[in-house]
């Protein structure tokens, strides 16, 4: 384990109170309201130290890149809405890999994304 400071618990707060995918700008976000002198080469070194820990894993977004998510959750997919920019959690999963890939090819694991928009955004414009 990465030893105990108070950016790595800001950090991990932050993702607690979240509780979906974020990008690194998020967390810097997020965190500076609770550690005002937070900084990106801090955010990312900790980010890593928590992947290291086996509790952030991080995803691989088609569009914002590189989000990072608390572990022990499951497979799920994603949700992107294209109204206010975020990731949100899908639980469970409909994809039948065996089915899916054609014959000869081995699926060793997926990644779903959905895009739209949230119930917020829809909210917003109506």
């Amino acid at each position: 384990m990465g030893r105990i400071t108070i950016q790595k618990t800001a950090i991990e707060k932050v993702f607690r109170q979240h509780e979906r995918p974020l990008g690194i700008d998020e967390v810097l976000k997020y965190g500076r309201k609770l550690v005002a002198s937070l900084n990106q080469a801090t955010v990312y070194r900790n980010l890593k130290t928590l992947i290291d820990d086996g509790w952030l894993k991080r995803i691989s977004h088609p569009i914002l890149g590189s989000l990072y998510e608390r572990t022990g959750k499951g497979h799920h997919h994603h949700f992107y809405c294209r109204g206010c920019n975020r990731t949100f959690d899908i639980s469970g999963c409909a994809l039948k890999e065996e089915h899916t890939a054609p014959d000869g090819f081995i699926v060793e694991d997926h990644e779903l994304f959905l895009f739209g928009v949230c119930p917020s955004c829809v909210e917003k414009t109506t």
